[in-house]
């Protein structure tokens, strides 16, 4: 038995949320709560929302959490660093390698730096892995100086495309994607190198 997973557009960007289900169990996990609280609520009938999950604090993410937590009383996860730099409200910590238990399932925290210090994937264990705003179909998420771009890349080399081909990822934004598919233009970017003061929207055919 895994986790079932449900992708929820919201928002005027959008932005992808994700409901995760143990149907077994009858429980939930509501991640990143960035608006329209009562379609993701909605999503969630029939089960006890056990927790809300935050891959990292942009408002984009968290619009509806205020709402969501008030709604379900499920306890808040968040990385404290960007809990602390965006002024968030949480429960409890998000740490690397923390295991976490949605009904009779386990997901694992994997701390991810760079489009944001706090940065957290959720790895569901089965070969898909939520990452946030960490990686896209095409290209990294998006840094605001040089020096975050150099810890994205470290990211990418230490975590991220350590990951098998077959893992999905499942972004904050857009389509999932396969690492397998975006390791041959990483690598090429890695190969032709950049700019020493690229960020910002950076694709890896840039």
């Amino acid at each position: 038995m895994t986790l079932k997973l449900i992708k929820q557009e919201v928002g005027p960007w959008p932005m992808n949320s994700y409901i995760l289900v143990d149907e077994a169990a009858h429980t939930s996990a509501i991640v990143d709560p960035g608006a329209d609280a009562a379609r993701l609520l909605a999503l969630t009938q029939g089960t006890q929302v056990a927790a809300v999950l935050v891959t990292h604090g942009h408002a984009d993410h968290v619009g509806a959490l205020d709402e969501v937590r008030s709604a379900t009383g499920a306890p808040v996860f968040i990385n404290p660093i960007d809990a602390n730099g965006f002024n968030l409200q949480f429960d409890h910590t998000l740490s690397d390698g923390q295991l976490l238990t949605i009904g009779n399932q386990q997901l694992r925290a994997i701390h991810a730096p760079g489009h944001t210090p706090g940065m957290t994937c959720l790895d569901l264990g089965d070969g898909r892995i939520l990452v946030g705003d960490t990686i896209f179909v095409g290209g990294p998420g998006k840094t605001w100086s040089a020096e975050d771009f150099g810890t994205t890349i470290q990211t990418m080399q230490q975590v991220v495309f350590k990951w098998p081909d077959e893992t999905r990822f499942y972004p904050g934004h857009g389509p999932s994607g396969a690492i397998g598919q975006e390791r041959p233009d990483f690598n090429a970017f890695i190969a032709r190198g950049w700019p020493p003061d690229l960020h910002g929207d950076v694709t890896w055919e840039a």
